[in-house]
């Protein structure tokens, strides 16, 4: 899959699932109950004990998903991902040599950022999306809406305490993802393998992003002929 049809993918579903886990049992389950919940888009983070080989069995056994990587902080750990078959690369800092790192490999990136500077300078660089990290601790979805505003054409990914009650309006606040974790993944929904549980809560945040985007649409003004 080329990179603008992976770009393409994590705008149109709008889900960047940040799967945590403790084990590499725990992140295969994690992708299978969200992939049936119709979230077909996993970021699997390089604290998951075998991150890579997660990486590289995801690719191998699921072709129709999108399977990237989180928590890439320099461009060793970046061509590990990419060599396991890595569609999409993150970050919780803004390291500029991954953006660049990933340009070179004609890959998709979005790096983290906090502060209007940082979001300036990601996207000098050259990424595909900015993610906003972590967004909910200092001022949530009306912080979304001032960046957004600043800059209403950059792609803002919105991460870090995305729940079932703010989803909507970080949507309507501007962001055209956003990256969840324990909220759509809860670790005693993980230890007992509640796969039920966890579709469910994706195909709500999948709603969430579906009606955020519609109200938004209806609300533009119509531009008469």
């Amino acid at each position: 899959m080329k990179k603008h049809e992976v770009r393409g993918w994590i705008e149109d579903v709008g889900i960047i699932p940040a799967v945590r886990m403790r084990s590499s049992e725990d992140a295969l389950f994690a992708v299978e109950a969200i992939s049936q919940g119709g979230i077909p888009i996993a970021e699997i983070t390089l604290t998951v004990p075998g991150a890579i080989r997660v990486i590289s069995r995801l690719r191998t056994e699921n072709p129709n998903m999108i399977v990237g990587a989180g928590g890439v902080m320099d461009e060793m750990s970046a061509q590990q991902c990419v060599d396991a078959g890595a569609q999409f690369l993150t970050s919780d800092g803004l390291h500029l040599d991954l953006v660049e790192f990933a340009a070179q490999q004609d890959i998709v990136v979005f790096p983290g950022v906090l502060t209007p500077t940082e979001v300036i300078t990601a996207w000098k660089g050259h990424c595909d999306f900015v993610k906003v990290v972590p967004c909910a601790q200092i001022g949530g979805e009306t912080y979304i809406r001032s960046l957004h505003r600043m800059f209403p054409h950059l792609p803002l990914i919105a991460a870090g305490g995305v729940n079932q009650q703010n989803a909507f309006n970080f949507i309507l606040a501007g962001a055209v993802a956003l990256g969840i974790g324990g909220e759509l993944m809860p670790q005693e929904a993980i230890r007992g393998r509640q796969t039920d549980r966890i579709a469910e809560l994706a195909r709500r945040f999948v709603g969430f992003v579906k009606s955020g985007r519609t109200y938004l649409l209806a609300r533009r003004p119509v531009v008469s002929s």
